[in-house]
């Protein structure tokens, strides 16, 4: 099996580690060059394993998301390798992704039961960072399971294409693609939501494939009437800017000594925007280490940023003293493995290349 993955930042590192030295499987990781943080990037091209490639992509995540579904669209035209005889993915473009995602909406709210802060049977409400829809989604499938979810925050960053969607029912992908200090959230084209869409419109496959087609097409849909009034009543949303997202890292430093990463901190600014509509209990989905982003929050704290990642994580932890991760604070000394960047039409190509050499 080859397993090809697409990734916005951590999703690659988590599938480079767990497929390594796997009896039986190989897996490809593609990332956008320049698109995630210093310490992600490391975190993929030091990575071991006799079955693993990274590949860096000159584009976007967009593009390396649209790339690998292109692949798998090849397979029936005899795409594969010499030696593979299936194709995989571990980022959301495979279900099987939001399974284990579930788990954390249920593990939450037995947290609050047995601690005293709810009742069984009282709604939560939950804020979370998402760009690609995937962890979001695995909070609506919780939902659907039983779990007495209140309201579900969709909190974007500067690529706000979902808040816009969930306000007025037009996905549109048509607008400025903005890098922020919240990378992982960087997409603009979030492939999870086509499954939403079915699932609310009681499996209407043919109106979630029309609306697929003029995304690809025209590059933009719209939904209205009974389905939107429907996700619109478990979904709230909203955006953040990179300057919403330093103020609230500082704010939550200063008030609870709890060091937010940027991609939390937007899931964490949503929800203050929605504090005074929400009752009961709001969790907010802490989604990353901040040491994986030690420059922006660093930067965020009014410290001096020193050009140097691990210089930065270094000057986070002095003045924070939160511990460094320690599989993050090996890579400093770890070699660079994977050097490879390629233009997103050479993806096929050099997937069949890599597994065949």
């Amino acid at each position: 099996t080859l397993i090809l993955t697409a990734t916005s930042g951590d999703t690659g590192k988590a599938a480079l580690e767990g497929f390594r030295d796997v009896p039986g499987i190989k897996i490809c990781v593609f990332y956008p060059d320049g698109g995630v943080s210093p310490i992600q990037r490391s975190q993929m091209v030091t990575q071991q394993g006799d079955n693993v490639a990274v590949f860096g992509i000159r584009g976007n995540f967009d593009d390396a998301q649209t790339g690998v579904k292109n692949i798998f669209a090849q397979c029936s035209n005899g795409f594969l390798p010499g030696g593979i005889s299936r194709l995989s993915s571990a980022n959301s473009i495979n279900i099987g992704r939001l399974a284990p995602q579930i788990i954390y909406y249920w593990y939450a709210w037995a947290t609050l039961c047995r601690a005293g802060k709810i009742d069984p049977n009282e709604p939560v409400n939950f804020s979370v960072p998402t760009g690609n829809f995937g962890d979001i989604l695995a909070g609506y499938f919780a939902k659907c399971m039983g779990l007495p979810v209140g309201k579900l925050l969709c909190a974007s960053n500067a690529n706000n294409v979902l808040t816009e969607f969930l306000l007025t029912g037009k996905y549109d992908r048509r607008r400025p693609f903005y890098k922020t200090t919240s990378p992982s959230m960087d997409i603009l084209v979030s492939s999870n939501l086509e499954r939403l869409l079915y699932l609310a419109s009681g499996g209407d496959a043919e109106m979630v494939a029309e609306k697929m087609r003029e995304l690809n097409e025209q590059g933009w849909y719209q939904i209205e009437g009974d389905l939107l009034q429907k996700i619109q009543g478990t979904f709230l949303c909203g955006c953040c800017d990179d300057t919403m997202t330093a103020q609230t890292i500082k704010t939550v430093w200063g008030q609870e000594r709890y060091l937010l990463d940027p991609h939390t901190a937007v899931a964490w600014a949503v929800a203050d925007q929605h504090r005074a509509e929400l009752s009961g209990q709001t969790v907010v989905l802490s989604t990353a280490s901040p040491y994986k982003f030690a420059p922006a929050v660093l930067a965020a704290l009014g410290q001096a940023v020193p050009e140097d990642a691990f210089a930065a994580m270094a000057e986070l932890q002095t003045l924070t003293g939160v511990p460094v991760p320690a599989p993050l604070a090996e890579l400093k000394i770890l070699p660079v493995l994977h050097h490879d960047c390629i233009e997103v039409n050479e993806m096929a190509d050099y997937v069949r290349r890599k597994m065949e050499g």
